[in-house]
């Protein structure tokens, strides 16, 4: 996939339902982090959920990012793109 192709891959996912929020937190050791988005509660996530394959993102980074159900039916962000 060329610079270019990743261009297009933040609208896609908020034309199918994604969210734009923001890194609350990450904890670089242990992989696990949470963002925030206005309307909704703050949603973990695991270092693999970073979509650009990098396992590590900024606190205070833009993103955009799906809700999925996770373990014990609690929800998580996924497939998290970063903005900008």
């Amino acid at each position: 996939m060329s610079a270019g192709d990743a261009a297009w891959r933040p609208a896609l996912l908020l034309a199918g339902g994604g969210r734009e929020g923001v890194v609350a937190g990450f904890d670089e050791a242990g992989g696990l982090g949470v963002v925030s988005a206005p309307g909704i509660a703050e949603l973990s996530f695991h270092c693999t959920a970073i979509a650009d394959g990098t396992r590590t993102i900024g606190v205070g980074e833009r993103v955009v990012f799906e809700i999925v159900a996770a373990h014990r039916g609690q929800l998580e962000a996924a497939s998290i793109l970063k903005l900008g």
